[in-house]
């Protein structure tokens, strides 16, 4: 049983992925994609936005050690920036595994109470998505005719629902719901393993509470802006990479980055195969030819996941170096 749900965990996803990215790029040749990245793609674009990728995480671990504080944990800030690289790392292989073994990691090198390094980590994602809505709400208001049209394009139309849908269209909501019922499941499950002492149970109410406690909310609330400003100049400055979506301007990519992290939310490996899908439409929709759309979300994408894995490669062998530090640094919190 244990070997079939590791299965379904694993499997299921990338497969998922593979058939959407398949689909998508079933007519390109390897030719154009070689073309882009040799003549028509400007590297220093690409370059300047890589750093913003990494320092959204950064801001990400600084903000959960800030969080940890007012529960009674003090861990390394160092351990948490590397736990963050390499949760986000883990989660190419598995979807949503990163948030547990983060916790795991400040667990093993810093000793920090595990359920309260989660109740934490609830915070977070709480927070994220009130921001993350209450930008998607901003971004409809001012582009409502884009965002009909793309609900039409995509086969969600408001005025009938059952008849915009194509066969392809039926066959990937589907199975994205069920990925996504799944991972409901997975969850439910997670938190009655958590909540089976009242000790435990405890310790996660105290991580969820711990935000209104923090030694200065406004520099959370600052952390948490600085988050997703980073996570969308990563995004934004890639379109200044081609020559077909440095004109778009910053509505466009306010669209798509939108979009994009909705998109995300479907259990694939860093999003691969829906935010390909999602981000390619909203470029459609402004003008943008479908194979120059198809190959710009192919490339940013993949050199994004690769910038990912390096930073959870990174983290992995930092902390391995850490492990030798770790009697030392509790020493010193005792002193």
């Amino acid at each position: 049983m244990k070997r079939f749900k590791k299965v379904v965990r694993i499997g299921v996803p990338l497969a998922l992925a593979t058939g959407i990215l398949w689909w998508m790029y079933r007519g390109i040749g390897w030719e154009e994609l070689e073309e882009a990245l040799s003549h028509k793609m400007s590297w220093t674009w690409m370059l300047l936005s890589m750093p913003f990728g990494i320092l959204a995480q950064v801001f990400r671990g600084v903000r959960w050690r800030q969080a940890l504080t007012p529960v009674g944990e003090r861990p390394r800030l160092s351990t948490c920036i590397h736990a963050v690289f390499l949760s986000y790392a883990s989660s190419l292989v598995v979807p949503r595994v990163g948030e547990v073994l983060r916790c795991g990691v400040l667990k093993r090198y810093d000793g920090t109470n595990f359920s309260r390094s989660i109740g934490t980590v609830v915070t977070e994602r709480i927070i994220d998505t009130l921001l993350i809505f209450l930008l998607s709400f901003l971004t409809f208001l001012t582009q409502i005719p884009v965002f009909l049209n793309f609900f039409h394009h995509t086969g969600v139309s408001f005025a009938s629902v059952l008849g915009g849908f194509t066969l392809t269209g039926w066959l990937v909501t589907v199975a994205c719901g069920m990925l996504a019922l799944l991972c409901i499941l997975l969850l439910v499950h997670r938190v009655q393993l958590f909540s089976r002492t009242k000790s435990v149970l405890s310790d996660l109410k105290k991580g969820l509470l711990s935000v209104r406690e923090v030694e200065s909310p406004l520099l959370f609330m600052l952390y948490s802006i600085g988050i997703w400003v980073s996570y969308f100049l990563h995004f934004y400055l890639t379109f200044f990479c081609f020559g077909f979506t440095s004109e778009l301007g910053v509505t466009a990519a306010l669209v798509a980055f939108v979009v994009g992290t909705f998109a995300v939310l479907v259990p694939t490996p860093n999003g691969a195969g829906s935010w390909h899908f999602a981000v390619k439409t909203v470029f459609v929709l402004y003008g943008v030819e479908q194979t120059a759309a198809a190959l710009f979300v192919l490339i940013v994408h993949t050199l994004q996941t690769l910038l990912v894995a390096l930073l959870g490669v990174w983290s992995l062998l930092a902390l391995a170096f850490m492990k030798e530090d770790f009697f030392a640094f509790r020493k010193s919190r005792i002193i």
